[in-house]
């Protein structure tokens, strides 16, 4: 990551100092603070902000769910607030499970259960027909209460098997174009192909605007 800034012509002099995640996960806590911490803001959890709730995620695209959960926390606090929203869209299944990525296989089922149902659902789709492409969507409401959007994507392919013990959801199945699955990654490795931490990235080079 270390000269990933130098050509961006970023302004330091930065006047927002902090943002509440629209969210209480830790992984994309911790990525967030890492990226922001270079421009001297803090990012708390919407937990630390005093508000631990879930969101009803009714919308019909990954910008319009990231801008659902990213309002409903600025709308109690009126300060800048950032929301992703993110999942996996297999072209076989014409783009599912897409939004509805983490409620795939039911209400408390877990990374392994959307899994095996995924691949149970591909079961004799040949390689070819098993491409697919992460995404995700970043909304960031500034102090004025404006929405900016921000999406991209990581392809592949789904694998017929499972490997690797890192990363989460479907990065076991998930093939990259140099044959690793995306679950074989480092943390670092990760973050810097991924949809999220592409997003997350852009999200900064526009940050001195703000």
């Amino acid at each position: 990551m270390e000269g990933e800034y130098d050509n961006l012509n970023i302004s330091y002099n930065i006047k927002m100092k902090e943002i509440i995640l629209a969210s209480n996960n830790k992984n994309k806590l911790k990525e967030l603070k890492k990226e922001l911490s270079k421009f001297g803001i803090n990012v708390i959890s919407q937990k630390e902000a005093g508000f631990d709730f879930e969101v009803e995620e009714n919308g019909k695209t990954f910008k319009e769910n990231a801008e659902i959960k990213a309002r409903a926390v600025y709308n109690l606090t009126h300060k800048p607030t950032i929301a992703d929203d993110s999942g996996l869209c297999v072209d076989y299944l014409n783009g599912e499970p897409g939004i509805y990525s983490h409620r795939f296989a039911g209400e408390n089922a877990t990374d392994d259960d959307r899994i095996d149902k995924l691949l149970k659902m591909l079961e004799s789709v040949e390689t070819s027909k098993r491409g697919c492409h992460y995404t995700c969507a970043v909304c960031f409401i500034d102090k004025d209460g404006k929405s900016h959007f921000w999406e991209e994507y990581l392809n592949g392919t789904i694998g017929f098997d499972k490997k690797g013990t890192n990363g989460f959801g479907f990065d076991p199945i998930v093939v990259l174009e140099d044959g690793r699955h995306v679950a074989e990654l480092s943390m670092n490795e990760k973050n810097k192909i991924s949809h999220r931490g592409k997003a997350f990235r852009e999200f900064t080079k526009s940050i001195e605007h703000f």
